[in-house]
């Protein structure tokens, strides 16, 4: 069973694909798969080539999520009392 992402629908979650990592749609394709593909270089239209079961949204919604991931705040204590 697929859980979607409360904030990006179309980022699923299911420990039975690919080891519960998140995913597009419930498609067997990882965020991190399509995050890496457009650091290396490859273009939105490039990627919708590749993985023509992708849709333009699914692509926005994964960025969104790293972006979103990456909003986490860590507090040091040994950085908090120098």
């Amino acid at each position: 069973m697929d859980i979607h992402h409360h904030q990006f629908p179309r980022i699923t979650f299911n420990p039975a694909k690919c080891f519960g990592k998140a995913c597009i749609r419930g498609l067997r394709i990882p965020v991190a798969s399509l995050l890496s593909s457009l650091a290396a270089g490859m273009s939105e239209s490039e990627l919708l080539l590749e993985w023509p079961e992708l849709e333009a949204e699914d692509v926005r919604q994964a960025l969104a999520y790293a972006a979103a991931s990456l909003e986490e705040r860590v507090l040091f204590a040994s950085l908090a009392t120098a």
